[in-house]
C-alpha cells in the first residue's frame, strides 16, 4: 500500500530561504511524507505544483492575485497565512490593537497583560513638541516607524529623553512610553498550537534619579542573532545573564497565544513581551512579527514538520474554536464568488 505524500510549495525571500529551509527541516519533512518545494516565483503561481499547501511570506498585491488565481484552480488547496490577515501586522498600531480583542482567562487572575501606551504622530511639525505626545504619555519615550514591513527602515528605533530627540524623527511615527521591565524581554514563538516562550536581553532600566540628566535621543538596533551553536547551547542563557529573570506564568502566555491566533487568524508569528517592574505581575505586548526567525528556535525542525502534518491532516483545522474565514476570489471574468473556506485552516 502506498502511503499518500503531500507537497508544500514555499515562496520565501532569499533571505528567508536560507535561514528557513535548512536540510535537517527538509529531511525530517520528507520523512514524515511531506515535500518541501521551491516556488518559481518568476513563473505564474497557477501553472506551478499543484501542492496541497503553500507556505509563504511574500507581499503585493501582484502575489495576491496570485494565490487567489492558484485557488480557484485549486480550491482545496491550504494557504499559511492568507495576505489580507498578514496585512494587520504591518502597521504597529493595528497590530497592538488586537490584543485588546483577547479575554483574559479565569486562571489568569495573578497576572494580567495589556500594551504599553502609544500614540502615533502624522504631522513632522508635531515631533518637535512634547505635547504632542499626548495625555499619560511621558520621557522616556521609544519612538518607532508606524509600517512594520520588515525592512531595515521599519527596524529603526531611538530612545527618547527629551523633545529635542525628535528632532531626527520622520513621521508618521509611532511613540510608545518606555516601561522598565529588568533588562529582559521575552520572545514567544506561535507555530499552530504549539507555544515557545525564551528570554533575551533587552534594554536596561532607565532610574528616575538619572532622568533630569538624560537629553535628545539614542538610537538602538537589535540583539544581533548568534549562530545556532551557541544558541542552543546552555552557555547561551548563562553568557546573557538572564538565570534568574523568573520567566511568565506559561498559562499568560499560552492565553495570549491562543487569543491572537483566534483574532488575527495567523499560525506563524512570534511577539514580544515584558514584564513591567512597576507592577511585577502585569505584562506588555510590545511587538508582533509574522513568520519570524524560527531557526532560531531551538528543534524548529520537529515543531515545524509537526505542523506541517496536522495541517495537511486537517487536525490543526479543528484546533480553532472559531468558524472558518470566507475568501472572496475574483474569477476571471471580473465577478466575485466565495469559496467556502476549506483551504483556510483557521
Amino acid at each position: 500500500m502506498t502511503t499518500k505524500r503531500f507537497s508544500i510549495g514555499y515562496a520565501l525571500l532569499l533571505k528567508k530561504q536560507k535561514s528557513f529551509i535548512q536540510d535537517s527541516l527538509v529531511n525530517l519533512a520528507k520523512e514524515r511524507g511531506i515535500d518541501l518545494i521551491k516556488i518559481d516565483t518568476d513563473k505564474p503561481l497557477v501553472d506551478q505544483g499543484p501542492f496541497d499547501c503553500v507556505l509563504h511570506k511574500l507581499y503585493g498585491e501582484e502575489w495576491r492575485q496570485e494565490l487567489r488565481e492558484y485557488l480557484v484552480y485549486n480550491p482545496s488547496a491550504i494557504v499559511i497565512d492568507f495576505p489580507d490577515a498578514i496585512e494587520r501586522l504591518h502597521n504597529r498600531i493595528s497590530m497592538l490593537d488586537v490584543v485588546a480583542e483577547i479575554e483574559a482567562a479565569k486562571d489568569d487572575e495573578t497576572a494580567s497583560f495589556g500594551i504599553p501606551k502609544q500614540v502615533v504622530i502624522y504631522e513632522p511639525e508635531k515631533l518637535k513638541d512634547a505635547k504632542a505626545l499626548g495625555e499619560g504619555l511621558k520621557f522616556p519615550v521609544i519612538a518607532k516607524p508606524l509600517v512594520a514591513d520588515g525592512s531595515a527602515k521599519s527596524h529603526k528605533m531611538l530612545l527618547i529623553f527629551s523633545s529635542e530627540g525628535f528632532e531626527k524623527l520622520k513621521s508618521p511615527t509611532v511613540v510608545q512610553e518606555f516601561v522598565n521591565h529588568g533588562g529582559v524581554i521575552f520572545k514567544v514563538y506561535v507555530v499552530g498550537k504549539y507555544v515557545k516562550c525564551v528570554k533575551r536581553k533587552s534594554l536596561p532600566d532607565i532610574p528616575d534619579e538619572k532622568l533630569n540628566s538624560l537629553h535628545g535621543s539614542l538610537s538602538f538596533s537589535q540583539v544581533s542573532n548568534m549562530t545556532s551553536d551557541e544558541r542552543n547551547d546552555d552557555k547561551y542563557y548563562k553568557m546573557l545573564d538572564l538565570e534568574d529573570a523568573a520567566m511568565p506564568p506559561m498559562n499568560l502566555i499560552t492565553n495570549i497565544a491562543c487569543g491572537l491566533r483566534k483574532a488575527m487568524k495567523l499560525h506563524l508569528f512570534n511577539f514580544d513581551v515584558i514584564r513591567d517592574t512597576r507592577v511585577g505581575n502585569r505584562y506588555l505586548v510590545i511587538d508582533i512579527n509574522y513568520f519570524p526567525g524560527y531557526a532560531k528556535m531551538p528543534g524548529y525542525e520537529s515543531v515545524m514538520t509537526d505542523f506541517f502534518w496536522d495541517v495537511l491532516n486537517k487536525i490543526e483545522a479543528r484546533s480553532f474554536n472559531c468558524e472558518k474565514e470566507l475568501m472572496k476570489l475574483v474569477d476571471n471574468n471580473g465577478g466575485c464568488g466565495e469559496d467556502t473556506g476549506s483551504h483556510n485552516v483557521s
